[in-house]
């Protein structure tokens, strides 16, 4: 039997377009990609998250020359909200990268994060995915891995 999987999204034909909220969290996930350490790809990401409590955090992607070791930025900053405030949830999470020439969006092991991060804090968080000047939102990490590992 086949059968559909279908949600709705948010796109935004240009970062100007994005609420004032998001705008301003896309514009520290853009700047957490000056911080990130990419020696090797060249590719830098940025996240940024606003907590319930109104916080702003950001972090960027860290390669490293045993590779694969590193952290994606998203998982560098999710794990570091989960250790340390764990109970400030986190409302929206916004991504970036330098160079953008399209949206950056992240990888498997980010959407498991994701997944799992809203799980333990009971709520869904919105996901804005930016770059290349336009943006991608949706309201819950399980849009973006809809098919989730769970024990």
């Amino acid at each position: 039997m086949k059968t559909k999987l279908s949600y709705d999204y948010e796109h935004y034909a240009s970062t100007a377009e994005l609420p004032e909220a998001d705008r301003t969290l896309v514009a520290e996930a853009e700047r957490a990609t000056r911080r990130s350490h990419a020696p090797y790809s060249k590719f830098r990401v940025g996240a940024a998250a606003r907590l319930a409590s109104g916080k702003v955090l950001h972090a960027g992607n860290f390669e490293s020359e045993v590779f694969p070791a590193g952290l994606c930025a998203e998982r560098s900053l999710l794990f570091y909200v989960q250790t340390n405030f764990p109970d400030d949830p986190i409302e929206t999470l916004a991504i970036a990268s330098d160079p953008s020439p399209r949206e950056c969006y992240p990888c498997g092991q980010c959407r498991q994060v994701m997944v799992d991060v809203e799980r333990r804090q009971g709520r869904p968080m919105r996901i804005v995915m930016s770059g290349g000047g336009t943006a991608s939102a949706v309201d819950t990490a399980e849009k973006l891995l809809p098919f989730t590992f769970k024990l």
